[in-house]
């Protein structure tokens, strides 16, 4: 388990683990250390309390930082939809984690190893052990390889209704006509960026590019905001 584990961290997120127990612990469930109580194993929940911490701050901070527009209620939305039980599940799913973690007889009979809550303490273990073994930069850059390019691609664009927040914007002194228009496309078509300019009242107020026209508006209309801001 541990050697392809390893050999995968390495060759995908050019992670290293200088204390391997440390990585060994992070993918050893509680269910296995109780039906192997005769190794003397620590199970990974303590390092998911920790990984938890980690994961937050760091997610924290990004949007703290690229979603200027967003009021403190709103940014605590995003971030619970980010860091929940399914959304973690699923970055450990696709980091391919699942296929690792150590489990007694009766959760894998149970189909533990597909369980989102245990999958989303694995991949919060994980960051921890990875905060102990090489510190947060390290931890940062995995989050930024990992899950920061799903909130960039609009994967979670359902909480960041900047149209919304923008039409509220304009529209508190009266009516005024709010129009996205697509104004150029470029690349493969596997690849697509679309490129959206949002119009209100007759002037450009933001111009935005996505993977898809409504990752393009979004983008422009939080451009728009972050100008309207600063007036």
């Amino acid at each position: 388990m541990i050697e392809a584990l390893t050999k995968e961290l390495k060759e995908t997120y050019q992670v290293v683990f200088k204390d391997i127990s440390l990585l060994e612990q992070a993918f050893t469930h509680s269910s296995y250390v109780n039906e192997h109580r005769h190794l003397e194993l620590t199970d990974n929940e303590r390092l998911e309390f920790l990984g938890d911490a980690v994961l937050e701050l760091i997610i924290s901070e990004y949007l703290y930082h690229h979603f200027q527009d967003l009021p403190e209620g709103k940014l605590t939305k995003l971030r619970a939809t980010i860091v929940c039980e399914d959304s973690l599940a699923k970055f450990a799913k696709e980091c391919g984690f699942d296929a690792h973690i150590r489990l007694g007889k009766g959760e894998e009979n149970s189909n533990g190893r597909n369980r989102s809550s245990l999958l989303c303490d694995l991949f919060e273990a994980f960051l921890g052990a990875l905060f102990i073994d090489q510190g947060s930069q390290k931890a940062n850059d995995f989050i930024y390889q990992v899950i920061i390019p799903k909130i960039e691609s609009g994967a979670f664009s359902h909480e960041m209704d900047h149209k919304t927040a923008l039409q509220e914007v304009l529209q508190k002194n009266g009516d005024i006509s709010i129009e996205y228009k697509l104004v150029r496309e470029e690349g493969p078509a596997h690849n697509r960026i679309f490129h959206v300019e949002v119009n209100a009242g007759g002037k450009l107020l933001g111009i935005g590019s996505g993977k898809s026209k409504k990752v393009a508006e979004q983008k422009a209309a939080e451009v728009a905001l972050g100008d309207l801001n600063q007036k």
